[in-house]
């Protein structure tokens, strides 16, 4: 639990309520330790202390509320922070993916003393166990390891999706991927699979690009000694990239992203940014290069659609997605892994329950 901006998180008995009309209590079995737990930790989402932090989960399904079909009690499952309706105008025109009323658990799991808690993403599975919309269960082979699975709830889904659904990166394209922490090496991964002839990895630490060229990048850029957009451009016959993904979330970076793009090529924010980040381009720029600009949402994926699929391809070896786990840590470890997220030293610090 996050008690206030930037003070150390600390473990707490919460109360979690019996699930009512549309919701599902589950026991979190595993949870990845996200950039955006620690995004919430800081203040820079919202100021809506106290948070129950975690949201990268995997586990089972102990208990629903009435009405709810699509799961029930003993279901493996992924959580996801995008349960869809099915009524909005995105998901009445087949495009779920977009969906404009995604929606959590009515109720609010609260401190022992009855504060509320407000869950990271809807989701605060930082606990023994979560209420959540039963919308944001998904089912996925029970076989897979929880530590492995949970982490398709955000990080590794949002970079993989970021390739495959945002940027449709295809057979022979060439891809550049800034920023190679969590989110930048699942776009390698989701760009090798998508058949990416080059994979071009760009990063101020030589540990990540090591990790990324592990992952599936061809090659490497180390940005603080070398111009990314000259070194991209350089690789690529002087054209630059089909699809350039960035997964930082600052001004400087979606620059180079912008640039080290070939003419009609496409530009894909995953990265997220903090509210007072401001972008400037020439417009002449951005009509004379044509292409695409996108925004990545949790990679447009469908958590009905994607999950399952993503960790069949893990099991049938196709994907490493065991490879995203640096560490299996307990609950008390979890500012500690902060911190070591800071130092650049693990891909995700993983909590086991």
């Amino acid at each position: 639990m996050a008690p206030g901006k930037n003070e150390p998180v600390r473990v707490e008995t919460i109360v979690v309520p019996d699930p009512g009309p549309g919701e599902a209590v589950v026991k979190v079995q595993a949870c990845g330790v996200c950039h955006t737990d620690l995004h919430y930790k800081q203040g820079g989402i919202n100021d809506d202390f106290p948070f129950l932090l975690g949201h990268e989960a995997a586990g089972v399904v102990e208990s629903v509320g009435p009405d709810v079909t699509d799961v029930a009690p003993g279901d493996f499952v992924i959580l996801n922070w995008r349960a869809v309706c099915g009524k909005c105008r995105a998901c009445r025109r087949g495009r779920p993916w977009y969906c404009f009323d995604t929606h959590n658990a009515t109720q609010k799991m609260t401190l022992a003393d009855g504060t509320e808690l407000s869950a990271a993403l809807g989701i605060g599975a930082f606990a023994e166990k979560t209420l959540v919309a039963a919308g944001q269960c998904t089912k996925v082979d029970p076989s897979v390891s929880p530590a492995v699975a949970g982490l398709l709830g955000c990080g590794v889904m949002a970079g993989i999706g970021a390739a495959l659904n945002t940027g449709e990166v295809g057979r022979g394209d060439t891809v550049a991927v800034i920023g190679c922490g969590g989110v930048g090496d699942a776009a390698v991964v989701g760009s090798r699979l998508a058949g990416a002839a080059r994979i071009i990895a760009v990063d101020i630490d030589d540990r990540k690009l090591e990790t990324a060229r592990a992952m599936g990048a061809t090659h490497t850029v180390n940005s603080r000694d070398t111009d990314p957009v000259a070194a991209v451009r350089e690789l690529t016959g002087g054209f630059g990239a089909d699809v350039v993904i960035e997964a930082v979330g600052r001004p400087e970076t979606y620059h180079q992203a912008f640039y080290a793009r070939d003419l009609a090529g496409t530009v894909v924010l995953v990265g997220v940014p903090t509210p007072e980040m401001k972008l400037e381009l020439p417009l002449l720029d951005v009509f004379g290069r044509g292409g695409a600009l996108k925004s990545s949402w949790y990679g447009d994926c469908l958590p009905s659609r994607d999950f399952p699929m993503l960790v069949d391809l893990h099991q049938q070896g196709r994907i490493d997605l065991g490879a995203f786990v640096t560490e299996t840590i307990g609950l008390d470890d979890v500012e500690k892994a902060f911190a070591r997220m800071h130092e650049g030293d693990v891909l995700r610090s993983v909590v086991v329950l």
